[in-house]
């Protein structure tokens, strides 16, 4: 009998524990240990911080449905673990040894890179979870009383700008809606080289098209931009040119501020020797594995992908969806034959897809694969995205209430994108 502990609850850790019930025997144990006792979708929080969403919607207790299918739950952070010995340790003194282990943590949200950022004891805030949706949410409904400028953006060296984007466009859309949109000044501030780059290079016809919509929602932006400090009320950003010189220093005022952080990986994971890169993050071979511990498998934004070209200013390479959901399938599926005495051949499709919402709008891409030259490059705008977003949340949250395990990008989104090749790398 093996003990199959997993780490990280979340939309890479949830999929993770339903897909490996369903491979595995029922003598073979599943623990999953997660900080929170609830699931968010990360997904929504954007919506959160304006007030379209509440916390209740987009959140699930997480003990009730594991139990369900048989999978233990632990609502604790780790504290540490011992690789060699096979065993993680809990904040409250509890070890747990496993026979497997996979991370699937998320990141550790850098703030600290940037004197003054972040939404505890800085002077921006988040989207990157629902507790710092809602802190902004209560934040927005004083600013509406009062507006003024509005900065939004991603910091040096972020990795996920598509909900920048995306919150940049909900939170003009909502300001149109209280018409209150010509009252706040706003402003995008990113560390990509060019609007719409997204950490891929550009894909299909992003830059034009995402350039054209901040032009025509009257969003001012600034790219190539190594934000250094924020002060209340004040941003201070250096924009540099294409060989990393400085072009123009800014110092942007704000009434409220949005902005990404940089990730690294979460201390407990990288404080283990040989497990992961400079950053935290972890070192995997093509079947999700540990390159330094066989029995130790990774997937979602936790794991090294190298950026998919060098910028002026650090970017790095998003971790989408789809691709969390391939990998986290690829684990299930290696585990399980290792058990069953057969090699471990399952591969992740590193693809990236994104529905991104716009507010009234929304815009879709997909790159396959996520490094080019692509055998798909692909951008397109409608309103269809919008309703498309927002039918794929009421999907995911019910297959979680549901231990649901079957592929939703693979079976719906792909198909509905008319895109059925799902093998190409």
């Amino acid at each position: 009998m093996a003990h199959i502990v997993i780490i990280g609850a979340g939309i890479g850790g949830m999929p993770a524990a339903y897909e490996l019930r369903e491979l595995l025997p029922r003598e073979h144990r599943i623990t999953v240990v997660g900080a929170q006792a609830y699931f968010q979708f990360t997904p929504s929080n954007p919506w959160v911080a304006v007030g379209w969403r509440e916390r209740e919607d987009i959140t699930l207790p997480i003990a009730p449905l594991l139990e369900k299918k048989g999978i233990a739950f632990v609502a604790q952070a780790v504290q540490a673990i011992d690789a060699p010995a096979n065993r993680v340790t809990l904040a409250d003194g509890q070890a747990l040894d496993y026979d497997y282990l996979v991370i699937t943590t998320g990141p550790r949200l850098s703030f600290d890179e940037v004197p003054g950022a972040g939404p505890h004891g800085g002077h921006t805030h988040s989207v990157c979870t629902v507790d710092h949706a809602e802190k902004f949410w209560a934040e927005y409904q004083e600013f509406l009383k009062n507006p003024g400028p509005i900065v939004i953006g991603a910091m040096p060296g972020a990795s996920c700008f598509g909900p920048a984007y995306e919150f940049a466009f909900i939170v003009d859309a909502d300001l149109r809606k209280r018409k209150l949109r010509h009252k706040v000044p706003m402003t995008y501030v990113t560390s990509e080289p060019y609007i719409g780059h997204l950490g891929l290079g550009g894909v299909g016809d992003s830059k034009s098209m995402l350039e054209s919509e901040l032009r025509n929602h009257d969003i001012k932006w600034v790219c190539n931009a190594r934000t250094h400090k924020v002060e209340a009320g004040k941003l201070f950003t250096t924009e540099v040119d294409a060989l990393g010189n400085v072009y123009k220093e800014h110092e942007l005022p704000f009434k409220l501020a949005m902005m990404l952080p940089a990730f690294k990986g979460v201390d407990a994971v990288a404080a283990v020797p040989g497990l992961c890169n400079p950053r935290g993050f972890v070192l995997i071979d093509a079947h999700q594995r540990s390159k330094a511990f066989r029995n130790i498998f990774s997937a979602g934004v936790c794991v090294a992908i190298p950026p998919v070209e060098a910028t002026p200013v650090a970017t790095g390479a998003p971790k989408t969806g789809y691709m969390i959901e391939t990998m986290v399938s690829a684990i299930a599926h290696n585990i399980a034959d290792e058990l069953a005495g057969r090699p471990a051949t399952a591969q992740g499709t590193w693809n990236a897809i994104c529905l991104a919402d716009m507010g009234d709008t929304g815009a879709a891409f997909v790159a396959l694969p996520q490094i080019p030259p692509r055998n798909v490059n692909w951008f397109k705008k409608g309103k269809w995205v919008h309703l498309a977003k927002v039918a794929f949340e009421k999907y995911f949250l019910s297959k979680m209430k549901s231990g649901n395990s079957e592929p939703i990008y693979e079976k719906y989104v792909l198909k509905a994108l008319g895109i059925v090749r799902l093998t190409d790398r």
